[in-house]
């Protein structure tokens, strides 16, 4: 785990927590809540409208390039229950997914995860459609990195 500090937004947390107490004693996904759980403790939490369109949050569309590999991926941050790999929908359970949660635009997040250790650069953040219908997108040019 990182020691920077991420941050959130209030509703994404109130859901993580809310996640957290439902599968409370569950044992085949303990370290990943334990992760989870470590993650929500140091986070900053703010207002959504404090909140940086280039933060991934929950729901969050994010492009990230791995900084061995050069591998790019296509993810968007989903509770479990929305996950499905093969449309790129990731689970906020899974290392990748904790991994990113709160991290910035222009990041590089360092995790553990299956298969080693994995350097990775958030290339762009697009928040999910404003109930207006204008979707709040973040790229090099667009939002300042933090």
């Amino acid at each position: 785990m990182n020691d920077r500090q991420i941050v959130i937004s209030e509703p994404n947390a109130r859901v993580l927590r809310s996640l957290l107490r439902t599968r409370n004693g569950a044992t085949h996904d303990q370290e990943h809540l334990d992760d989870l759980r470590g993650e929500l403790e140091r986070a900053l939490v703010l207002d959504p409208s404090e909140l940086s369109p280039s933060v991934v949050t929950m729901h969050a569309a994010v492009r990230v390039r791995d900084l061995e590999s050069g591998r790019r991926q296509e993810l968007t941050l989903v509770s479990p229950h929305e996950a499905d790999v093969s449309a790129g929908r990731i689970s906020v359970l899974a290392p990748l997914g904790t991994a990113l949660l709160g991290y910035r635009l222009g990041d590089v997040v360092e995790r553990v995860m299956p298969g080693g250790l994995r350097r990775l650069l958030i290339e762009a953040v697009s928040q999910p459609p404003a109930t207006d219908g204008v979707a709040a997108e973040a790229t090099p040019s667009a939002a300042s990195v933090h």
